[in-house]
């Protein structure tokens, strides 16, 4: 039985992407326990949303509760919760999950056993759930995506985002704490 915390995508970035440390989410039945986060709002400008709406970004000025998926660097799908009213474009990025459902499929996307490294970052994530631009916009109440709260509570850590040139020292990425499975440490 999972606990009804409802998380309300309506709040800051920064709140949601601490909440969400221990939820499960899965793509049609493949996925894990979110351990890892990093929220991205309008005023950040490290945000996708910092320059105002584009083409690219769109879904993240959309209502929250939706999946906002990119290209990074041309190579990766990486995967965004919207937060906040609409129109104001912040969303949380998943960092990282311990695999807990579909391991096998997993590993075939992966193409590699290595469990502790097969969600450990936010393109294999996506490459891990089979998630691309197609689910971009997706509301999380969409036909195959999951998101269930977590049945005990657990111990969060947050610390400066990683992998950005731009205002690196905002500590809005959050882990679980004791997690083998997070992109990187935490120091």
């Amino acid at each position: 039985m999972t606990m009804t915390l409802p998380i309300d995508f309506a709040s800051p970035a920064h709140e949601v992407a601490h909440q969400l440390i221990g939820w499960v989410f899965t793509v049609n039945g493949v996925g894990g326990r979110i351990v890892e986060t990093e929220a991205y709002d309008r005023e950040d400008p490290a945000s996708h949303s910092f320059s105002g709406l584009t083409r690219r970004n769109a879904t993240m000025f959309g209502p929250p509760g939706h999946l906002y998926v990119y290209r990074s660097y041309g190579i990766h799908w990486c995967l965004n919760i919207v937060c906040c009213d609409t129109g104001h474009g912040a969303g949380v990025l998943i960092r990282a999950l311990e695999p807990l459902e579909g391991i096998d499929i997993m590993r075939e996307r992966r193409g590699l056993d290595t469990l502790r490294l097969l969600c450990a970052g936010p393109g294999r994530v996506c490459q891990a759930l089979g998630i691309t631009g197609e689910h971009d916009g997706l509301v999380l109440e969409s036909p195959g995506l999951e998101l269930a709260a977590p049945t005990v509570p657990f111990e969060t850590i947050s610390g400066p985002r990683i992998g950005i040139t731009k205002a690196r020292d905002v500590p809005w990425r959050f882990g679980l704490k004791g997690s083998p499975f997070l992109s990187r440490s935490f120091r």
